[in-house]
């Protein structure tokens, strides 16, 4: 590698390096230590240096420095890893500079001009894969030792670097944290003592940040049941957050199947960078506080000064940037934060420099002015660029106009404080809707009746209306404290579903996809899936105590949002749960608009909760956990395991309370819902156990607690309810006399905010990505015992070796998916499958993991045996392998019997596995996905599994010419390098003859001789000739092409003469004849160690795919 030119004052300083070659303006030296002569004291000194010395010129074994005859000073300009790396640099010098220097007549030229050449060929080298790093010239040295040190595949991708310690035990090692896209490394070399460590994202099961009496601050890291500690960090919240990012990413992309298709610097994992993952994270965090759509990413941020009308001040705060929105927030994220659409801007205009304001102007009469914003002209044609105002002459007469209409608009409202409705506007109600919200429909409010209830309801609204005349209605509404306070205490029915397309950011993507939603409807009309078969179903399961869900108005709806839902997004399709919410958001929402919230559900606030495996209701579970810990001590106290309360608490979150609480009160939870998110119901979930807390500490076992919370939710009512009886559900509560306490809903969301309002979102999301690898992990973890506990009944491995197969199955997926996203093992992952299908290798990966296992060292990644194998075990021909597969292929061949593995070497000669053709791999390839299941399939399959007969080898059928003479082969190449080579060759040709001669002579007597028959036929011995042949060129590499060509070339010349008399062996005759070779028998009943073999494939795994 070249390096950018260094001063070295001394040539040899410490005698650390040895001169290999040398001429009048080059040296090339090696360090001591390495290569021949190494060792010693010295290596133990030099290794220890170059580990702790930040380096590189210092750590690569060789390097080649610059000089000229009359100096003392000396240039570093490259260094190399091996021998033959620095070579190939020093003889570029001597074919490309040596002759050159000559025309230079002073030293101070040649200096100047090798020191240009070399930085020339260092900026070429990093014109693409070096041009995003901060300070690519350290980051290439860094690099250099990633390399060296742990042998990954080239591909692999650093990402940074830090210095560290590493704990081994109570003992620290000084050294060097490597993190790159899949792997986290760790090297240190200290006095002969070398620590090298190697960590797969995906085998991570707990991440975070520890303190201890020894470790003031260090990062935990669990890992295949390991700890490892790693502390004395520059910047360890840095590294922390940057481990954090590349584990979710790993999970996301491996397990989650996430493509990244929207953000480019982490759509390519070979172009990750540390910048990259910074700017995701950021745009993730803005998406999720102002709950906007996943295409809009953060580009820029500026500080300023918002003019808030509520307030009469200035209130400091950010102005965040994406492609479609302009968003802002105050300084502590809670006083106030507007969203506003570029959709919505109409004009945007800049005061007098000396205040660096701008105005934004919008429709309805609305304007926003922010001010002491230090690159304010840049942000306006920003602005102007993205809403498509132009700014040109042409347009200056309107500009003005606008111009004036604002100025007038800023004017009007610093003479009027109090008249405020023309800044902040009002509802835009141009987007309508076909259809009702279906309580509309079946509950119409009466406005003559003016019940106390109605009377209450009326106020409220009249609250909301005079919020709205003070901060803004619809979309670019003012966000603050007592809007908050207005929720908790309860949303008028009214005013629900407008709310809650607004707090949950559905209002936005409704109206940038006009008629998304009924093209969606006519598209899956009539599909039939798993899920449309599912939603039909739960179909009359969805509030059926609801008038509106007694009708085919509120069925017909429900299908259609279930059902456009499923088609839109496949990957989830449909879950248990998504009928409860569904049906409640079309009681307040048309139709097109609960569609747009089960969206914004299901997509953003509720992340990966519907689906198969619901981890993202698990997450939160864990999280609640957390959350009890730290805020319910004495309950913790009385019951330890606290699984419990998340085998309780999983319906409170799927269906945010609404399949527990009565439908009155569960719409107050939704509301506080699309307002804070998941953090509403973590709140609520405490205050219901901090409620109960006596009753809990009280009770004697599960069942008791759960009788407790299950009369606890039946107490809880709504007393401000205008609902009537009919549509209010019937508490089970109400109709015992037990019951004397009632629990208001209002109150007891009141008190959650209260007690436990201090619990910040970023915290839980924080904890939520500490939660989920545990989660991610616990869940591979059961699939895995799953998997074993099915394979285990029938193969001989014992459960332990079944754990080690399963973990390098699975990695062999991974690896294949580690360096891109189109990876097929990657498209073919579905955890909604079932267990044994859930991870299955295809040809390529089975190849490379089959030889690595495989007992005899006859099937080489590459060897057509291997294509033999993965057709012969690919039972049910999809051009995948499953574990089960794959462990009973093993099983025959370690520990079968030798009938058993000669039949299995003999069935490898036969179709399906032999005659198809070499580009026949997959036949045919089940979709995937889609949630489009041919049940019918699976039952048949699984019925003649059931039925399935133990296979004779009576059943076996004849082996003809062609595949005898390969077969042979097969079993030259097995006893290759084998102690008893020659022994087992010569056997193998001795029941070859046998064979043959024993085929010709029951040929002869089922024949009839006819008279011009006076010689033998040749084609035996020109069969027996080729066969024999083989131990000669046992060494000749063979490949797919050329092995399948040869054998049937083989059998073409052993049979031209007489096609018409193939002959054929049977499976017993083969079996028969090597069963009288003991040196054969012996071979096969070797016994296998199962164990060091699973060591070897574990060490080589990675540097196969590295050495590829």
């Amino acid at each position: 590698m070249w390096l950018k030119p260094d001063e070295i004052l001394l040539k040899n300083a410490f005698k650390l390096w040895v001169t290999e070659e040398d001429n009048e303006y080059f040296v090339l030296q090696r360090r001591r230590g390495y290569g021949e002569g190494g060792g010693g004291l010295t290596g133990l000194l030099v290794g220890t240096l170059d580990t702790v010395l930040d380096s590189t010129s210092k750590v690569a074994p060789y390097r080649i420095l610059h000089h000229t005859p009359d100096s003392q000073v000396y240039w570093s300009i490259a260094c190399g890893v091996t021998k033959e790396e620095i070579v190939q640099h020093w003889d570029w010098l001597q074919q490309n500079i040596m002759r050159t220097l000559s025309v230079f007549d002073s030293s101070e030229d040649i200096t100047s001009f090798v020191q240009g050449k070399i930085r020339g060929l260092i900026a070429e080298e990093g014109k693409t894969s070096l041009v995003l790093e901060e300070d690519p010239e350290k980051f290439r040295e860094a690099l250099l030792r990633f390399e060296k040190w742990f042998e990954l595949p080239p591909k692999e991708k650093l990402v940074t670097y830090y210095s560290c310690s590493y704990w081994r035990g109570k003992v620290p090692c000084q050294g060097w944290l490597y993190l790159s896209t899949n792997f986290l490394c760790f090297y240190s070399y200290l006095l002969g003592s070398e620590v090298k460590l190697i960590i797969s994202w995906d085998e991570i099961w707990r991440l975070e940040k520890t303190s201890n009496v020894i470790l003031t601050e260090s990062i935990h890291v669990l890992a295949n049941g390991e700890d490892h500690y790693f502390s004395m960090l520059m910047h360890l919240n840095e590294t922390f957050v940057i481990m954090e990012q590349l584990a979710d990413y790993s999970i996301k992309r491996l397990f989650d199947k996430e493509a990244f298709q929207r953000e480019p610097a982490l759509s390519d994992p070979l172009q990750i960078t540390k910048r990259g993952l910074e700017a995701h994270a950021k745009s993730e965090q803005f998406r999720t506080f102002f709950r906007l759509p996943k295409e809009e990413n953060l580009l820029e941020v500026h500080e300023s000064f918002l003019w808030v009308p509520f307030s009469h001040f200035n209130t400091l705060g950010k102005i965040c940037l994406s492609e479609n929105y302009l968003c802002f927030a105050s300084q502590d994220g809670s006083q106030c934060h507007v969203i506003i659409p570029m959709r919505e801007v109409i004009n945007v205009e800049k005061s007098d420099s000396s205040s660096r304001a701008l105005t934004v102007c919008m429709r309805g009469k609305r304007a926003l002015r922010f001010s002491e914003v230090r690159d304010y002209q840049r942000l306006a044609n920003t602005i102007r660029s993205r809403c498509g105002i132009s700014a040109s002459p042409q347009h200056s007469a309107s500009s003005e106009t606008i111009r004036g209409e604002c100025q007038s608009l800023l004017n009007h409202f610093e003479d009027n404080p109090e008249d405020v409705t023309l800044m902040v506007g009002q509802k835009d109600s141009s987007k309508a809707v076909s259809t009702e919200a279906l309580m509309t429909v079946f509950h119409p409010q009466d406005v003559e009746n003016l019940d106390p209830k109605m009377l209450k309801e009326k106020m409220k609204e009249q609250s909301w209306n005079i919020h709205f005349s003070e901060y803004g209605r619809g979309t670019s509404m003012f966000f603050t404290k007592k809007t908050r306070d207005l929720i908790v205490r309860g949303v008028p029915e009214a005013l629900r579903g407008e709310l809650w397309m607004l707090f949950s950011g559905a209002v936005n993507d409704m109206a940038t996809h006009p008629g998304y939603y009924t093209d969606l409807v006519e598209q899956s009309l009539g599909t039939s899936t798993l899920a449309t078969d599912e939603i039909e179903r739960d179909l009359h399961r969805s509030l059926p105590e609801h008038p509106a869900f007694q009708s085919d108005t509120g069925i017909s709806a429900l299908r259609r949002v279930l059902t456009a839902y499923a088609y839109r997004n496949p990957k989830i399709g449909y879950c248990q749960a998504m009928n409860i919410l569904t049906s409640v958001l079309l009681l307040y929402a048309k139709e097109e608009e609960a569609f747009w919230l089960l969206v914004a559900v299901c997509e953003r606030m509720l992340p990966d909760y519907f689906n198969r495996r619901i981890i993202g209701a698990l997450v939160d579970q864990a999280v609640f956990e957390d959350l009890i810990r730290e805020n319910l001590p004495q309950l913790v106290e009385h019951m330890t395991d606290l699984s419990f309360f998340s085998s309780v608490s999983l319906s409170w979150f799927l269906t945010l309370f609404i399949s527990v609480l009565p439908i009155e009160s569960a719409v107050n939870v939704v509301d506080c819902f699309f307002y804070d998110g998941i953090k509403a119901i973590l709140q609520l979930g405490l205050a219901v156990l901090d409620y109960n807390m006596g009753a809990l500490i009280s009770c004697h076992d599960d069942a008791e607690a759960v009788t407790i919370l299950n009369k606890f939710f039946d107490s809880v009512t709504n007393k401000d309810s205008p609902l009537p009886p009919t549509v209010q559900q019937a508490s089970v509560g109400n109709n015992d006399k037990a019951s004397n306490f009632n629990v208001d809903i209002t109150e007891l969301i009141r008190e959650a905010y209260e007690k436990y309002g201090n619990i910040r979102s970023e915290e839980v999301e924080s904890s939520r990505k500490r939660n989920k690898l545990h989660v991610i992990q616990t869940l591979e973890d059961t699939t895995k015992q799953n998997v074993i506990r099915v394979v285990t009944q029938e193969v001989r491995f014992s459960p332990s070796h079944l754990d080690g197969l399963y973990n390098l199955f699975k990695r062999q997926h991974f690896l294949c998916c580690y360096w891109t996203m189109k990876s097929p093992a990657l498209l073919h992952h579905d955890p909604s499958l079932a267990y044994l299908e859930q991870y299955q290798l295809g040809y390529q990966q089975f190849s490379v993991l089959f030889s690595l296992l495989e007992p005899w060292a006859f099937c080489s990644s590459k060897s057509p045996l291997s294509l033999w194998v993965f057709r012969l075990i690919d039972e049910n021909q999809d051009g995948l392998v499953n574990f089960k597969e794959f462990c009973s292929a093993l099983d025959t061949l370690y520990s079968g019997s030798f009938t058993n593995k000669l039949k299995f070497l003999f069935k490898l000669h036969l179709p399906p596995a032999f005659d198809l053709p070499e580009d026949g791999v997959i036949r045919k390839s089940p979709e995937r996905g889609r949630g489009k299941v041919d049940l019918q399939a699976y039952l048949k399959q699984w019925q003649n599994e059931i039925l399935k007969k133990e296979e004779t080898i009576k059943d076996l059928p004849r082996i003809n010419q062609t595949q005898f003479i390969q077969f042979s082969k097969t079993l030259y190449n097995i006893f290759h390098g084998d102690p008893e080579e020659e022994s087992l060759y010569r056997a193998v040709a001795h029941v070859t003859s046998l064979l043959l001669r024993m085929e010709e002579v029951g040929r002869r007597l089922q024949e009839p001789i006819s008279p011009s028959e006076t010689t033998e036929p040749p084609d035996n011995a020109a069969a027996a000739a080729a066969v024999e042949e083989e131990p000669s060129t046992k060494d000749a590499p063979t490949s797919p092409e050329s092995s399948g060509t040869s054998s049937s070339r083989n059998s073409q010349d052993a049979g031209t003469d007489l096609t018409e008399t193939q002959w054929s062996f049977s499976f017993e005759q083969v079996i028969a004849s090597l069963l009288n070779e003991p040196t054969i028998v012996r071979f096969f009943e070797r016994p296998v160690d199962v164990q060091s073999k699973l060591g070897q494939a574990r060490v080589a795994q990675l540097k196969l795919k590295a050495n590829k």
